[in-house]
């Protein structure tokens, strides 16, 4: 596929310059469809980290720092008219790199544009407080940027983890290093061809790809470094943590999730049921905040789980050009990891599975999405993010029981509660130990102006809206004495 690239894939981007690693190796980009060798890929190392993080701290302290925020909103809306343009291109990448099928790869495109019109429109939209003190004083705040920013995004959502991270730290004035996984690498390639065509200064963003365990690794341990937004997995959040913390850098880590939908006896169903299904599925259930337990009252159960049953026999799975509503998982390495799960499950009863489409590539990462019922809320299923199209029915009698098994997980990113009753509605609201809470709806449409990020081992930290704007920057407080 490297022909069709409109950009050289086996490059990084320094100060302004793309370049080979320091020391020429390279990666392959594999097609999940269907195992395929798409291009090679710079194998960045410390070196090129090091060469990055000094070519932003130059920018910081150069032509992108002494910018206004007026100007540096401008850029990013320039570069959110660029993304539009390209929509299709960008669609395409993500389709072929991560294997996401091309509506939702489309829609990743559009919200990558929508983040960067919001970031740009809300740059000079950052104020500083006055603070009322003693007699001859007065005392205002002023909100700054961290300097240098490391970006982290994982191979699932590369353009909105993107557009959520790095477009919030350059409306702030950060300079950024992005790494984006090895596994999917295209469409933030891309971005920042885009972003140096949009006007964005030389070293304001900086992109070198390579091994989470070699760039990864010394982008959050630089001491150049002034902030790390890291999104992925538990276990690497915290060795992210762990390296930032001996500089003292402060961290946004968003990470895994075992969000529950709760469905009462009183719930529209209708309504609900296209939620309760889509919300594990979208992207062959790689996601985050995916709705992997759904909690369903004994006097629905039966009817849900029928109809859920249903429309999961629907479902098919195929390559990501096909554009069927589930695609292959990232690699042979997550369908490893899935297919252990099926066995763990292998005790449970399945109510439904769907089907990969005949023709379907032996090599391609496949999975049948499956929905298991009658799951014990203790089982490794109900408990452990699977991170595949797989969703437990969890039956419940109370309300009280409901609470306690939505929160009997160590995670806490997103929860939906299905009830008619307003009362029920707010007392789960504010009981319910969860980032994101949707009533009678998941996701809310995925707004970009919605925060976004959890607590316990969802991670701690907001992303997205002007939340993200206030936790890429830091709090000067000015008080002047007069008299």
């Amino acid at each position: 596929m490297s022909q069709a690239l409109w950009f050289d894939p086996s490059l990084v981007l320094i100060g302004g310059e793309w370049l080979s690693s320091a020391t020429g190796k390279t990666l392959a980009l594999k097609n999940p469809s269907d195992g395929t060798e798409i291009c090679r890929i710079a194998r960045g190392e410390t070196w090129d980290v090091d060469a990055a993080v000094n070519a932003a701290q130059s920018a910081r302290d150069g032509d992108w720092g002494r910018m206004t925020a007026f100007e540096r909103g401008r850029i990013l809306s320039r570069l959110s008219r660029l993304v539009s343009e390209r929509v299709d291109e960008l669609a395409q990448l993500e389709a072929v790199d991560v294997g996401k099928p091309l509506t939702q790869a489309k829609a990743d495109a559009v919200a990558l544009a929508r983040y960067c019109e919001f970031y740009g429109g809300a740059a000079d939209k950052v104020m500083g407080q006055t603070i009322p003190y003693l007699d001859g004083y007065t005392v205002y705040t002023l909100r700054e940027p961290h300097g240098v920013t490391g970006h982290i995004v994982p191979w699932n959502y590369p353009m909105q983890i993107i557009g959520r991270s790095v477009g919030a730290a350059l409306a702030m004035g950060n300079a950024c290093v992005l790494k984006p996984a090895e596994e999917a690498c295209l469409t933030a390639l891309a971005f920042a061809h885009l972003a140096l065509e949009a006007g964005l200064p030389a070293g304001a963003l900086n992109v070198v790809t390579g091994l989470g365990a070699e760039a990864g690794a010394a982008l959050s341990s630089h001491p150049g470094v002034n902030h790390i937004s890291f999104t992925g997995s538990v276990e690497t959040g915290a060795l992210v943590q762990q390296s930032a913390g001996r500089n003292v850098v402060p961290v946004t880590l968003e990470l895994g999730g075992k969000s529950p939908q709760l469905v009462f006896d009183d719930a529209d169903l209708d309504a609900a049921l296209p939620f309760l299904v889509n919300a594990g599925i979208q992207n062959a259930g790689q996601t985050c905040s995916a709705s992997s337990r759904i909690l369903v009252q004994r006097g629905v159960y039966d009817k849900v789980k029928s109809r859920m049953a249903e429309a999961y026999a629907q479902l098919t799975v195929g390559p990501a050009l096909q554009d069927l509503r589930i695609g292959p998982l990232i690699s042979d390495r997550q369908k490893e990891i899935v297919s252990n799960f099926f066995k763990i499950g292998s005790d449970l009863t399945i109510a439904a599975q769907g089907q990969i489409v005949s023709g379907a590539p032996d090599n391609g990462a496949y999975v049948k999405p499956t929905l298991y019922c009658d799951v014990p809320s203790d089982h490794v299923l109900a408990r452990d993010e699977i991170f595949g199209p797989v969703q437990v029915l969890i039956p419940f009698d109370t309300e009280e029981q409901a609470l306690t098994v939505a929160n009997s997980t160590e995670y806490g990113l997103v929860a939906s509660i299905w009830t008619a009753n307003g009362a029920r509605q707010m007392r789960l609201a504010k009981r319910l130990r969860s980032g994101q809470i949707f009533i009678n709806n998941y996701g809310a449409g995925g707004g970009v102006e919605l925060p976004f990020g959890g607590v316990g081992k969802s991670g701690h930290g907001r992303e997205k809206g002007f939340e993200a704007l206030y936790g890429f920057s830091q709090l000067k407080t000015v008080a002047a004495f007069h008299g």
